[in-house]
Parts: structure tokens; sequence; C-alpha cells
């Protein structure tokens, strides 16, 4: 039997195909992909060329640009971000949180509320959630995670993660609020339902303006700058610095910084600023 046409050889991506997938997940997301970044993108789209049965990249992009086919423009969103994450990373900044959480001078009754930006798979809401269980217990406090992604955004909700991804959860807490998978589960994970309750997810894309969202007394965004030119990088801080409360603090990844940030935040850490 011969092979589909489509499946006798990837086909490539030239320059010009790549620049335009360069500026459609610019344009979409406000990621700026590198020219080192042309095999990635080649690998990542491939399977869906043959899923739509285009030939080329170029065939890709012109049915993405179309305008009639969403479903396809967030599938290739979903596969062009990069969503790499694990539970209680950078450790200081949950103590921090800790801190804020334990210190905030509130009004009786408010609620201490944190948003994770760029969520991913969930695992940093996660981390927030049993820190927040942990200090604050049953006074009020809520968390909200959101991504761009899709597909991210439907594994956080569930919960449900490899064994080897808890490694950095202190015991106490993942005795606690982790359930251990048995039999088909084994080897598995699955955040207990009474914690999944108290996070909300929900789609967001910070290149765009923000849903009401109320504010927050803290907002994690880390790891996610590194992807943002400069002045998108400058949108992106003013529009989530308007969502922090008086004194609310913003936290990016250690290897980040906001050389430029505006007049929205200041730095009163490495990696740590507080609304203006």
């Amino acid at each position: 039997m011969a092979a589909h046409p489509h499946q006798l050889a990837r086909p490539g991506i030239s320059q010009a195909e790549f620049v335009q997938f360069q500026r459609f997940i610019y344009n979409a997301a406000g990621i700026t992909l590198s020219d080192a970044k042309k095999a990635l993108v080649s690998g990542r789209l491939a399977k869906r060329l043959a899923h739509c049965g285009v030939a080329s990249y170029g065939e890709y992009f012109r049915l993405l640009d179309s305008g009639a086919h969403k479903d396809e423009v967030q599938e290739a969103i979903d596969l062009l971000t990069t969503n790499e994450t694990y539970f209680f990373r950078e450790a200081k900044h949950f103590d921090l949180l800790r801190e804020r959480a334990l210190g905030a001078q509130r009004p009786r009754g408010e609620t201490f509320r944190v948003w994770s930006a760029a969520c991913s798979s969930g695992e940093e809401c996660y981390s927030i959630a049993m820190v927040l269980a942990e200090c604050l217990g049953e006074r009020p406090w809520e968390i909200m995670g959101s991504d761009i992604c899709t597909k991210v955004l439907h594994k956080a909700r569930i919960g449900h993660y490899p064994m080897e991804r808890a490694r950095h959860i202190p015991q106490p807490l993942l005795r606690k609020y982790c359930l251990k998978g048995q039999d088909a589960q084994e080897g598995t994970m699955l955040v207990e339902s009474s914690l999944r309750r108290r996070v909300q997810f929900g789609q967001i894309n910070l290149n765009t303006a923000l849903p009401q969202l109320g504010q927050f007394d803290m907002v994690f965004l880390r790891n996610v700058m590194i992807y943002f030119n400069g002045d998108t990088k400058r949108q992106v801080v003013d529009r989530i610095g308007a969502q922090l409360k008086p004194h609310g603090c913003l936290v990016i990844g250690l290897a980040e910084s906001l050389s430029d940030s505006g007049a929205m935040v200041k730095s009163v850490a490495p990696s740590v600023y507080v609304r203006a």
C-alpha cells in the first residue's frame, strides 16, 4: 500500500514560514521566539499539518490566518507555548507568601487573594494552596490560576500528577494534601479535593486587556517575562500591577528582572516588586 503523500516525509519549514509563526505567536500571546526556536516550531506543529491535511507550514499558517478555524488556532498556541513547572519551585517565594499571608493587616473577614498568572498545569497553584491552608486555615483565602494554554488548564483542574513531580513537596504537606495512587494509579498522586476546590482556573491571555478579576494581595508571574520583549513586558506589568491591592506583591522568576518596570510597581528585593 502506498503511503499517503503527507506521510512520505515531514515537510521542512522555510525561513519565511518560520517568520510567519514568529509573528503569529507574538500577536497571539506576546511571546518572542528567537531564531534558535525554528526546529521547535517545526517539530511541534508537524502533526497538525498532517491532521489538517496540508502539505506545508505556509499552507497551515494560511489556514490559521483565515479566521475560520478558531479551535485550530488554539491548538497552535497550546503547542507553541512552553509549560514547565513543578511543585514548590523557587522555595523562597513560598516563604514570602507565608510572611505576607500571616503579616497582612486586612480588615476582619477580608479575603487574602493570590493569582498564579501563568499557572501551566497547576503545580504552582496547589503549592500556594498548601501554604495558605497551613497558615490561614479557615480564614478567608482564595487562589486563581490562569494560562493561555487550554490543555494545561485541563490538567490543572484535575490535579492528578506523576509522583516524581512531588519530590519538592515537604513530606508533611504531601501526606496531608495529596492522595497516593493505588493499583492502576500507582506512581501518581491526586491533590485532595478540598484543596482543589479552593483554586479557580481560567484561560487568560496576558497580552490583551484583562477580564474583571478584582484585586490581589499577591501575583505570581514567574519565568514568563523571558519570553516577552521590552514593550510587551512593560504592558503586561502595567496590566498586572493594576490588579494588585495597595502594597500588593508581584513575584517574578529568580532569573528574571524588570529593569524598566514602569511606574506601576517598584522593586523591593530580587524578583519581588510591590505596587507603587
